[in-house]
């Protein structure tokens, strides 16, 4: 059997940032994944349930209420790994055209007040699962030490 895509990243290799996972095409419209990617696998600790389950709903949240991505966004969700997120758009895009978009959404996650979205029974299936003051830790980190200071590294996979 073929190794996925995401298998054949050396991790060992992979730091923090924001990589185009992969372009698909569905009847002549392109897709894009976006590696989303917090911690360094195999090196860092990675998150737990709580602040990834907080932050899927508050990024998902911005993402889906964006001005320009809104109705392009088909999905923002955590990796299996715990270590980032996938973010699936419609369109043929670089790191660097959604870069500004991924910093923007980390900085309304830090900054997030109030009830978390979707954090009821009626609208999330593990709803006690969430961690509001981890996952804003959690995005503040991300943007001091990553994104705010992100190099090319940090947006084009390793060779």
């Amino acid at each position: 059997m073929e190794k996925i895509k995401s298998f054949t990243v050396d991790h060992l290799r992979l730091n923090p940032g924001v990589y185009v996972s992969r372009e698909d095409k569905f009847n002549g419209i392109v897709i894009t994944t976006f590696d989303i990617r917090m911690t360094k696998p195999n090196s860092q600790p990675v998150m737990n349930t709580t602040e990834i389950h907080t932050v899927e709903h508050l990024g998902a949240t911005y993402l889906r209420n964006h001005p320009e991505f809104a109705e392009k966004t088909v999905y923002f969700g955590p990796m299996g790994c715990r270590t980032g997120f996938y973010w699936v758009a419609e369109g043929n895009y670089h790191s660097k055209d959604v870069f500004s978009v991924v910093i923007s959404m980390f900085e309304f996650i830090r900054d997030y007040e109030g009830d978390v979205p979707g954090a009821s029974p009626k609208d999330c299936g593990n709803y006690l699962d969430l961690n509001l003051a981890l996952a804003k830790e959690r995005a503040k980190q991300y943007l001091d030490e990553v994104l705010y200071h992100a190099k090319e590294e940090n947006l084009i996979y390793p060779q």
